[in-house]
């Protein structure tokens, strides 16, 4: 192929299409279409049908044959598969990187334009722990942190604990994963990923000398929770192939880890552990969950060979959560209570038959988690989809609620790990606030703002944009929230570009946030929301469970509706309507273009979770188990014929879909690459259209894209170019 014709090619049909600096009313995505024919021919993927016998059926797949193990990955010289697979992502980079090609110079300007807006030499704010301020640090011209402490004041010596810029030279991909100080402050445990599959080896710092011990413990989860003696750790080992977090080991420092001892093991496949401590420090706890189902182990943090007891035995759809204080545990559960309930228990009598309540549950509260401090007990709550945060004194004496001002926001409860603070420090942001950080004295009701996030550049002011929160009623009557924010003074015109995204899964919340990115959308004349769609828990424990299982369709139609409604209120048309979600939200741009294709002029499906059931009846794949309780085992047929209703892999069919960009990554553990390069090589068939459909396949890296500071903005300014692109915004 001659890619430099290629790349003439479609120079010329941008220079036909485009023209202007806004949205033009007289430039439609049509104008676009029209020359789309004239953009140099795609890959066609080669089609080797694959047939799955299940349920009576045969089920053909002609890109099964895509699927490379993490063995071909990591082999030096690759096999006859091997290389047609990589063969074939390259040849989608290679025609994205065509089509994109008169972008290149938006790119790089939108580039420049985030990065411009961007502290570089940041710095977190510091948290003291036993003495110590601890921090982290960026020098402009550094992807990575320093991480760092300063011991008894800010004022004293500087010690770098982490040189994340040296330790990640030489990598294409690098991150470090939990990072914990043992209790004597003198040694740090960390992880470090280097391939992107979120397996870490751990390392040990003595941080007097700055020399790393000669232990190395590879595929762990990337944390590890020292004992009280200052050199036991226990962690936790993940499987190799599905890399399911299964075992937990506990090492001695200075001896061999082939000699780590094995604590505990989840050998139910559905379930996945992890340890931790108190924050109290008094005990070490285990942890082991389903979608449905939790389980706590604890033991004495004073003495690591001792025995673990259990808190309460896993059941079904029993769910709880484990903080220790004084004689008692606090848990946070569901048990009774859909909405969840903190009661408490002693710690000699951890069943649940003796816990008793203390904050009772409630129909329309939800209670997310909880913080403990020597005289206040912290809250943290979620009404009608806004988050709350109450103090409460253990005494009685006050019982208040942080006051928050926006429509929409979001504020949870930041690092505090002193329990004898006499302050909370907590988090805050909303669409047009920027991140910040604020400390409440308990005894006044004092609020601080320690440090708010930098807008370098200086044209931001959050004056100039406008916030607001909308209800949107779903087919079925139901109510879902939307966040809006745009610039102020924009007109409903019904051409307004507009980006919806949501991700509606697992019982995340999406809160409305702040996002210096979002204003190069926001100051070109685009309206930006995001749906609270049921999968979520934005509403309540209910609105999880009603966007998941049996009710998952749910969530698409919650997507559809809401999007109905912004053209319904005269923000867009679907014309220059465009949806974005990643992984889980992948899934649902996956369903919402089958379900609806006409709603939208675009789609960026970011590494999207579109194989259902394939991926579903595989459990050799990562999370595939851990799952079952999310979308239903597919082995069963009524979740088979269920999910076959939605899998947006299984429901490509011969129609037309909007312009569409896809990305994933070729080390990617959470969704495989696969996935979205099976779909749009299937897309790319049957399909009816001559709209733009394009993958980003990073080669290097995996779920989360790139690991530097600002290298993962160039992937935010080639989907934000997409969009430009095709609503006629040259610069």
């Amino acid at each position: 192929m001659n890619m430099r014709l290629f790349g003439a090619t479609a120079v010329a049909v941008w220079a036909l299409s485009l023209g202007c600096n806004t949205p033009s009313q007289d430039m439609k995505t049509t104008d676009y279409v029209t020359k789309a024919s004239e953009l140099p021919t795609p890959p066609d993927a080669a089609q080797k049908p694959h047939i799955t016998d299940i349920h009576g059926l045969q089920l053909q797949d002609d890109y099964f044959w895509m699927r490379l193990s993490d063995e071909q990955k990591e082999a030096q010289e690759a096999d006859a598969q091997t290389a047609e697979v990589v063969a074939y992502l390259e040849a989608e980079n290679a025609y994205k990187k065509d089509v994109m090609a008169p972008t290149e110079a938006l790119q790089t300007k939108l580039y420049d334009e985030i990065v411009g807006r961007i502290k570089k030499d940041d710095e977190s704010v510091p948290v003291l722990d036993k003495g110590y301020w601890y921090y982290s640090r960026y020098e402009e011209g550094k992807e990575y942190p320093f991480t760092c402490r300063k011991k008894g004041s800010m004022d004293a010596e500087e010690e770098v604990m982490l040189d994340q810029p040296a330790l990640a030279e030489g990598h294409s991909y690098f991150a470090v994963g939990g990072r914990s100080v043992s209790p004597d402050n003198n040694l740090l445990v960390y992880g470090v990923d280097t391939v992107s599959r979120r397996q870490y080896t751990l390392y040990v710092k003595d941080l007097r000398t700055g020399e790393l011990f000669e232990d190395r413990i590879p595929e762990t989860t990337g944390g590890a929770t020292w004992a009280n003696d200052n050199k036991t750790l226990f962690y936790t080992k993940k499987d190799p192939m599905t890399l399911r977090s299964f075992q937990i080991y506990k090492h001695i420092l200075g001896t061999p880890v082939s000699e780590d001892v094995l604590v505990f093991e989840e050998k139910d496949e559905t379930f996945s552990c992890g340890i931790g401590k108190s924050k109290t420090e008094k005990y070490l706890m285990i942890g082991t969950s389903t979608t449905v189902s939790t389980e706590w182990w604890y033991l004495d943090a004073d003495t690591p060979n001792g025995e673990w007891k259990v808190v309460q035995e896993r059941e079904r759809d029993l769910e709880y959560s484990v903080s220790h204080y004084g004689d008692h545990f606090y848990i946070v559960t569901n048990r009774d209570a859909k909405n969840f309930k903190l009661v408490k228990t002693p710690v000699n009598a951890t069943t649940y038959d003796h816990w008793e309540d203390v904050l009772a549950h409630r129909d329309d509260v939800l209670l997310e988690g909880i913080d403990i401090f020597n005289e206040y007990l912290v809250v943290q709550e979620r009404q009608e989809g806004l988050n709350r945060i109450r103090i409460k004194r253990w005494d009685g004496a006050s019982d208040v609620y942080i006051p928050f001002n926006d429509p929409a926001y979001t504020a949870y409860v930041g690092a505090n790990p002193d329990f004898n603070t006499d302050r909370l420090r907590y988090s805050y942001a909303s669409m047009t606030t920027p991140n910040s950080v604020l400390e409440y004295t308990f005894a006044t009701g004092d609020i601080e703002t320690l440090k708010q996030q930098e807008v370098l550049g200086g044209e931001f002011d959050p004056a100039n944009y406008v916030s607001e929160r909308m209800m949107v009623e779903a087919r079925d009557g139901v109510k879902v929230p939307v966040s809006i924010v745009y610039r102020k003074g924009l007109e409903r015109t019904g051409d307004n570009p507009f980006l919806l995204y949501a991700y509606g899964s697992y019982g995340y919340s999406m809160d409305a946030s702040f996002s210096v990115a979002r204003l190069s959308l926001l100051d070109r004349g685009f309206v930006y929301a995001i749906a609270h769609i049921r999968g979520g828990s934005e509403m309540g424990r209910h609105w999880y469970e009603d966007g998941k299982l049996f009710n998952k369709m749910n969530t698409f139609t919650d997507f559809i509706d809401c999007g109905q409604a912004m053209v319904d209120a005269g923000f867009t048309s679907p014309d220059h309507m465009y949806a974005m979600g990643g992984s889980a939200g992948g899934l649902l741009m996956g369903a919402v273009m089958n379900l609806a294709p006409g709603l939208f002029n675009g789609i960026v499906a970011g590494v999207p979770f579109v194989d259902v059931i394939n991926t579903m009846l595989d459990e050799s794949i990562p999370l595939t188990t851990f799952e079952f309780d999310e979308w239903g085992n597919p082995k069963d047929k009524d979740y088979f014929d269920y999910i076959m209703q939605y899998s947006p892999y299984d429901n490509v069919e011969a129609k037309d879909y909007p312009h569409t960009l896809i990305t994933t990554g070729y080390w990617d553990s959470q969704v495989q690459y696969w996935e979205p390069a099976k779909w749009i090589a299937k897309l790319r068939d049957v399909k009816t259209d001559d709209n733009l459909l394009i993958m980003d396949c990073n080669m290097e890296t995996g779920h989360g894209g790139a690991s530097g500071r600002f290298e993962r903005i160039k992937e935010v300014a080639l989907e934000y170019a997409f969009m430009f692109m095709l609503e006629g915004i040259d610069e």
